[in-house]
């Protein structure tokens, strides 16, 4: 199950860990810090002594060992949506503070490649008083440090602005790594245990490319070396101390060598300290910002700006990781949304069923094993793509385990509260993939997990045409039903479902003999087109119409020609066609792309000659399915749209559907060495400029910039969930279900890539299996949504979500005797009273979280101290409550206000709320004692503690725009 990370811990990590602690013991003076959670806590449970154990208590009380981040990884920032950011990071800490007491304060994030502006804001809603990053633009970089500007104050939200401010310090050019040159040898620089060898350690002790150990004979050089690096990087900063980092990737695996070395160098240097003007001691990141804090120098702001898209040379714009590995980013955030899913789901179930029958300890293990998965995913060189296949397979079976115990536990509770035992069983789809047999009445249980009231359709495979769709009191459901794209011998039943919030419906599906209640969608096909000859005069134009858009194709091309707002009338010119970037694979040729780089070598090229086209219309929706042809005559086609326009019968809430125009494609398998885009033109004058997201949080303004070198790879970003372009007073949006590559190469224009299949002969690359030869076929859906920006701003947040997380379908089969549905379930989804927020308002989390801490802080040292905290089972008396304002400060005049919650109301349905605790982004702290730094800035110039938020009375809070609002609930036990 860990088999990579079992390698991992087995080659090094376990190494790091035990000889740190023991090397640590040996000297006062010496110090460590410690990132990432997953390996630190897979060597306390399977190696840890608790003498070892003991001694991390005790460094961790001397200040010696210090554990930053905090995170279970160090998580990317480009193509990470921000509930996983606060998930892994939660995940950590968790941990931390009940195994320690520790609440980490600094953030070392040194490897993602680019940094976002929604981690400062993150960082600071976690309580941290300084933020650290690496990797931006070389070009910047240099000027930054020139102008000794790598330290500022940045508002990374322009809505929460000062109030979540933190101090970042960009580290220089030698990044995050010791020099790894010497003058007088060339060996590894200042790393003498050398290179950590997969997956056994060497027999002899002897690792690769060790350094000279220090002896009396080299020690003046090694000083003069380190003297020189530390004055020539002093230059770059505003204050006389310098953050020399000693360590890399994969060191101190063997820390008594590193230690000792590093110790008579330190002495030596201090011992000639007027000789070489400097003074050197082991230090944490928190003694560093302790250093700097107390300068109280005046410094910079820097507003909500990003530092994406990151490039480390002219021709090396790290974007092709946005796309990297489709498949393995679309399953990530569908395990996020599951996972989701099932906390609400079980959070429900605990508090609602007090006399439940299911294992609560069992049930928590099952979510936990996701939460696992889910944040481990997250790393820098996880859901960016740029593992290896092994490693990749590893994160796809860790999260397919939990994804397969989340599913098979929400099909339990369904089972228990519906007491099976009288009524026929439910199965997850886990375990029936829920094709009906004709001589089986199939239903479906179908759960939403957003805290609003949602209308939409859900997709059921069945083998028939002859089908109704009922609901809990027998009532005919609006269904459609239609050949499947999938496969010829299958239906594609589209059901439509009104749910309110956080709760379910179950709708039974019965073959019938002769008569049908889903309208039956009916198939058109066109003949395939020749583009090549499309004559460009003639134009044969056919609508597909809904209450929101009239979509216009062209019959001599059967392809796209028109969209127009039915709203406005205004009509948009609207093309879109699939292209591929060649690139080159050998190091020889000039430039590669990899996983990580993007280097196309001319503009992309169309793949297609040929456009098939079939329509199949029906009452409540109309599908395009168009597929593109390399020639007229090609058997086969790598590319498919499917295009679906939704209509909402009368007594249904339709408006997100309504202006939802819903396409998914099918890509590959590509040659080698193509990048597949799908580039939508329309007639707005953008003027090239393009708005994406970060992280799903904020969005970020794009103006097309032009380069010497690379200037088609230097305007991609990442889009994680959102991307625009508009003019004066029209915008198209573009909502996805997983982060991809996006840019606007002309005016009018927005390309996305949805797929990469590489090879190249660089040798790391080969060496480290980092090829990316990607056969796969990828079936990523956007959302288009086109209209007046005021109505698209009311629209976008919502339908964001509303892709992120669809209902969960669960299957089950009523067999014989038992059609009557059970009365018990009537009860229960149709009167059970729903949990429901405003549109500008997400509820973010609700979970079970099972930590055992005290979140009374002094309480919790005591405890640690007397070494209590072992004891008892997971706490299931504490619910975590997380609530989002969706929207900017001034961006719509409803939406954008601060919105009045009732908690105790909000939450009635799950029991009466006693208690409400207020705290920071994860949970360890107690808003009310959160006193993070305040640096000093031109715009306040007295450095004073940063409180966050008022404190609710009588459990009514007011959320304000962008704020993330953290709660304890505790509802009375019944």
């Amino acid at each position: 199950f860990f088999f990579f990370f079992q390698e991992s811990m087995h080659a090094y990590a376990a190494n790091v860990y035990t000889t740190v602690i023991e090397e640590l013991m040996k000297g006062k003076q010496r110090k460590f810090i410690a990132v990432e959670q997953e390996f630190f806590r897979l060597w306390w449970d399977m190696v840890a002594t608790d003498t070892q154990k003991q001694q991390v208590h005790q460094l961790l009380q001397e200040g010696r060992l210090e554990f930053v981040i905090g995170g279970q990884v160090m998580h990317d920032e480009a193509v990470t949506l921000i509930d996983d950011q606060i998930l892994q990071l939660t995940e950590g800490h968790g941990f931390l503070y009940e195994t320690f007491g520790f609440r980490p304060q600094f953030s070392w994030h040194v490897d993602p490649f680019g940094a976002s502006a929604t981690t400062p804001t993150l960082f600071a809603l976690a309580g941290f008083n300084a933020h650290l990053i690496s990797r931006i633009d070389y070009d910047l970089k240099a000027d930054l440090q020139k102008n000794k500007k790598l330290q500022f104050v940045w508002q990374g939200s322009p809505s929460l602005s000062e109030r979540q401010e933190i101090f970042t310090h960009i580290m220089d050019q030698y990044s995050y790594c010791t020099p790894s040159q010497l003058p007088f040898s060339n060996r590894s620089g200042f790393f003498w245990n050398g290179f950590a060898t997969f997956p056994d350690p060497p027999k002899d002790g002897v690792y690769p490319n060790m350094s000279l150990p220090v002896t009396d004979a080299n020690l003046h050089p090694y000083a003069q070396t380190m003297v020189a690096n530390i004055k020539e990087r002093a230059a770059w900063f505003r204050t006389g101390e310098v953050l020399w980092p000693w360590g890399c990737d994969k060191q101190f695996f063997n820390a008594s060598v590193q230690y000792s070395n590093m110790d008579l160098l330190v002495d030596y240097i201090n011992k000639h300290s007027v000789e070489f003007g400097v003074t050197v001691q082991y230090a944490t990141v928190s003694d560093y910002f302790q250093a700097v804090y107390s300068r109280n120098l005046t410094w910079e702001i820097r507003d909500s700006q990003d530092f994406l898209p990151y490039s480390t040379e002219p021709f090396q714009a790290w974007t092709g990781f946005y796309t990297s590995r489709s498949t393995l980013k679309g399953i990530a955030r569908r395990a996020s949304s599951l996972l989701y899913a099932g906390e609400s789901f079980f959070t429900q179930y605990v508090w609602k069923h007090p006399e439940g029958s299911i294992c609560k300890c069992k049930a928590l293990k099952q979510l936990q094993s996701l939460r696992w998965a889910v944040s481990e995913v997250q790393h820098h060189d996880g859901i960016t793509g740029t593992e290896s296949p092994k490693v990749k397979d590893m994160y796809l079976n860790n999260l397919a385990y939990g994804m397969f115990n989340v599913k098979k536990l929400m099909a339990s509770i369904i089972f228990d509260i519906n007491n099976a035992k009288k009524n026929g069983e439910v199965y997850s789809s886990v375990y029936t993939e829920g094709s009906g047999k004709p001589d089986v009445d199939l239903y479906v249980v179908v759960y939403n997990p957003l805290a609003w009231n949602i209308t939409t359709f859900v997709t059921v495979s069945v083998s028939s045409e002859a089908m109704g769709v009922y609901d809990e009191l027998g009532y005919s459901v609006p269904a459609q039903v239609q050949s499947s794209v999938e496969s010829q011998s299958t239906y594609d039943l589209y059901i439509l479902i009104a749910i309110s919030g956080l709760s379910y419906r179950k709708y039974s599906i019965k073959p019938l003999a002769g008569k049908q209640s889903a309208f039956i969608g009916s198939s058109i096909k066109y003949k395939r087109r020749d583009l090549t000859r499309s004559d460009q005069q003639s134009r044969q134009l056919f609508p597909v119409v809904n209450d929101c858009y009239q979509i216009v194709f062209d019959q001599n091309t059967n392809l796209m020609h028109s969209i127009t707002d039915r709203e406005t009338n205004q009509t948009v010119q609207f093309t879109q066609e699939f292209l591929e970037y060649h690139v080159n694979g050998d190091t020889k040729e000039g430039p590669i792309s990899d996983n990580y780089l993007f280097a196309p070598n001319a503009s992309a090229v169309p793949v297609s000659k040929a456009v098939g086209l079939e329509v199949i219309f029906g009452n409540l929706m109309t599908e395009i399915r168009q597929y593109f042809y390399s020639n007229v005559t090609a058997q086969d086609y790598i590319y498919a749209v499917y295009t679906r326009l939704y209509s909402v019968p009368e007594g249904y809430d339709g408006k997100l559907l309504c202006h939802r125009i819903e396409q998914e494609y099918s890509v590959g398998p590509l040659e080698l060495n193509r990048e597949a885009v799908l580039r939508t033109s329309t007639n707005l004058n953008t003027r090239q400029l393009l708005y994406t997201d970060n992280n799903g949080y904020q969005m970020q303004k794009r103006p097309f910039k032009v380069y010497v070198n690379n200037t088609v790879a230097r305007n991609y970003y990442p889009m994680v969930q959102t991307a625009y372009i508009e003019d004066d007073t029209t915008r198209l949006m573009l909502l996805a279900e997983r982060a991809h590559g996006v840019s606007s190469q002309g005016n009018g224009q927005i390309e996305v890539m949805l797929h990469r299949r590489l090879w190249n002969n660089l040798q790391w690359d080969v060496n480290n299996n980092l090829t990316l030869n990607d056969s796969s076929v990828v079936r990523p859906v956007i959302w288009l949504i086109l209209g007046a920006k005021a109505v698209t701003n009311t629209l976008y947040r919502t339908s964001g979500l509303a892709l992120e997380h669809r209902p969960v379908v669960m299957f089950g089969a009523l067999s014989g005797d038992k059609r009557k549905l059970p009365r018990r379930l009537q009860q229960n989804s149709v009167h059970d009273l729903p949990v429901t927020v405003p549109p500008n308002l997400h509820l973010q989390t609700l979970s079970i979280p099972g930590w055992k801490y005290s979140s009374n802080h002094a309480e919790q040292v005591r405890s640690i101290r007397v070494g209590k905290q072992k004891e008892g089972d997971a706490d299931f008396s504490r619910v975590l409550l997380r609530i989002r304002h969706l929207y900017e400060v001034g961006e719509d005049p409803v939406l954008s206000q601060p919105v009045m919650v009732d908690l105790k109301s909000l939450l009635k349905g799950l029991g009466s709320v006693m208690a409400v605790e207020e705290r920071s982004l994860t949970g360890t702290w107690d808003v009310n004692t959160l006193e993070r730094w305040k640096w000093k800035t031109a715009q306040y110039p007295s450095k004073r503690f940063l409180n966050s938020t008022e404190t609710s009375e009588d459990f009514i809070v007011t959320v304000h725009p962008k704020e993330i609002r953290t709660f304890f609930v505790y509802f009375q036990t019944q």
